[in-house]
Parts: structure tokens; sequence; C-alpha cells
């Protein structure tokens, strides 16, 4: 079976999306699948089996900033690769996303498979509604990994959705090796926009003690602003963009991972990603996240945007203790409940489903 994995983001650039299609590619092939992505890319290639399809180009979606590449150029590598590449089923990530995912759906160079990531809101799906129902009607079976992610596009799309979830492997992360650090540490990762909520850990990070290093990773819209207004806090190391490795790394290294996002989050991968590496996880309280992890039993969620409440629980987790200890074994047993092999084999099953009903 030839598979074409399609993302529309650029895999140069960390992201939910990006991350999974290329952690799925990879377990497929385990299982003895021709799997091929085919992305926008700004540099070398970040893996084996892809084609790239040109540099991306920034554009604001869904309250953040999308590396998508809608230009001409990649349409016209694209086009040229599906028909060159002859697949048999075709996977969209986010398939009607502006540049190449809408592109195949309208090529339809094999029976084609969607996931849809997004939560929250679309300006996309909001003003060309009729024509993005014509696309979606286009895709033999459609997936959404959350029950917002399903909403969004049952709202906009309508049709109905099979609930995939998102994987991560695990072992990459549970072995991986802890970045050195002599006290207590928070890391926060992903971009920094009003969305992730940077700025109210910032803020709640200034009433913890001064024994306490700050990781920041990832850059965005707010990380110059933030620099200035945060920039006589020596607990903070501003990291910048950094590898799938340096993620691993900084999350055994953490004592604390902090995702303080203010919503629109539809699934919350990096949660998976500390569980799974054996780190507590102080999180906001919506529902992206809720339904990843239990509030007390894997992780502690506080309201989203409470300054004071964050602190609070960043001060209680950075403590430790036989709690915070229960929370880490039980995140641990969470995380292997959505590993990468469990999901490779969901959707090998539907890539089957889709070519016996073709032929």
């Amino acid at each position: 079976m030839r598979v074409g994995m399609i993302c529309p983001y650029s895999l140069s650039v960390p992201g939910g999306v990006q991350e999974q299609a290329l952690s799925l590619a990879r377990a497929l092939r385990i299982r003895g699948v021709d799997v091929r992505v085919l992305a926008p890319c700004d540099g070398p290639p970040p893996d084996s089996g892809i084609t790239t399809l040109g540099a991306s180009l920034p554009t604001a979606a869904n309250g953040s900033i999308a590396p998508i590449a809608p230009d001409l150029p990649a349409q016209i590598r694209l086009v040229k690769a599906l028909w060159n590449e002859e697949f048999d089923v075709l996977h969209l990530h986010e398939p009607l996303a502006p540049g190449i995912g809408i592109t195949t759906v309208l090529m339809q160079a094999a029976p084609m498979i969607g996931t849809f990531h997004a939560a929250g809101r679309s300006s996309a799906y909001r003003w060309v509604n009729r024509g993005c129902r014509s696309l979606r009607a286009r895709l033999k079976i459609a997936c959404a990994v959350s029950a917002d992610a399903e909403t969004l596009a049952t709202k906009w799309l309508g049709g109905t959705y099979e609930r995939v979830f998102n994987g991560i492997e695990i072992d990459r992360f549970a072995n991986a090796s802890p970045h050195d650090t002599s006290v207590p540490t928070i890391l926060f990762l992903g971009r920094h926009d009003e969305r992730k909520g940077l700025r109210v850990l910032l803020e709640a990070a200034q009433g913890l003690g001064p024994d306490v290093a700050i990781w920041i990773a990832g850059n965005g819209e707010q990380t110059e602003q933030l620099r200035v207004e945060f920039g006589a806090d020596s607990r903070i190391e501003w990291l910048g963009r950094i590898t799938d490795a340096d993620k691993r790394s900084r999350l055994a290294g953490a004592t604390v991972l902090c995702a303080p996002s203010l919503g629109g989050e539809s699934f919350g991968i990096v949660l998976l990603e500390a569980m799974a590496t054996g780190t507590a996880i102080v999180a906001s309280d919506i529902d992206g996240y809720r339904q990843l992890v239990r509030h007390g039993a894997d992780a502690a969620l506080s309201p989203p945007g409470d300054v004071a409440a964050l602190q609070t629980a960043l001060a209680t987790a950075l403590a430790g203790g036989a709690e915070v200890d229960a929370r880490v074994e039980s995140g641990r047993a969470r995380a292997d409940e959505f590993s990468m092999s469990a999901l490779a084999d969901l959707y090998l099953e539907k890539y089957e489903r889709v070519l016996t009903a073709a032929s």
C-alpha cells in the first residue's frame, strides 16, 4: 500500500499537526506501509520519506500564525508529485487548510481520508462555507481528533466524523536524556501569541521564589514585547525555536510543564508528551486539555487567565511531594493509552476500508 501523507504546515516549524504526520508515517512504515509525506519545508527535510513543496508563508489563522504554502509554485510541485507517485490512499491532515490541502482535495488523485485537528473558530470555514462543504464531501472518511475539533468541523462543514486521537511515540519521550538543571524548572513550549497564554505564565512566575528556572521555548508575535517587559528576570531563559530532540530533553529535565493556554486547543499534544516523559503538568482548565488530563489525577488544572491560581498551582508542583509524584505516575499510565503504535493500527484499518470500497 502506498500512502501519501499531506501536511499543510511547514515541517521545519514545530507544531502538533506536523509532529502527528511525521510520527504516524514512521509508525506506518514499521508496519510495512510505503508512506511519503508531502509538505512545505523551510530548510532541509527533518526526516526521510518527505517530498518538499517549497517554503511556507506565515498566515494568520485561528488566533495563531500558520506556516502554510498557498503560493502557485507549491501547488505545481504538489500536482506533479500526486500524479507521479500514484498513491493508493491520500491522508490529509487539516484537509481544507488553504494551499496544498485544498489543492489535493480538488485533484482527487486517490481515495482520501481527512483528519481535522483545529478547534475554536475558523474564519476560512465561515467565509467560504458552501465551497468547503462541497470539498469536505469528497473525503471518503473524515476523522476528528477531539470533541472540539468535531464540533468545529460539523458546524461549518457538515457530515459525520470518526473519532481518533493524537498519538506520540512513547519510547522517544520515556527514554529522553534530561537536560541539566540545578534548580526546580518550569518549561513552556508553544507559540508566543495571546492564545497560548505565555504572558499569564510570566506574570504568575513573578510571585515564585528566586531559586526557580523558567525555560521559554518557541517564538511568535509577542516574543519581543515579552522579552522587553520581563527582560530583567534573570531566571528566564529564552530558548527560541528548538529541535524535537531538545524538546524531549527539556521535558525530561524540567520539573513542571506549564501550558497556560486561554482556549482554542483541540487536544494538547504537549501534555501527552510531558506525561510520557514523567514531568508534572500545570495547565489551563479548558475543554481541549480536560479530555486528555484529569484534574488532580494526571495534572493540576487552573482557570484560564487566572494569574493567582496559576501561581499557586506552579508553587505546589515545584515543591513536589507524594501528591505530585502520584500525578506523574498516573500521567505515565495515561500516556500509554495514546501511543502512536495504536493510532497507526487505527488508521491502517481505515485505509484498508477505503481501498476495499474503491475496488
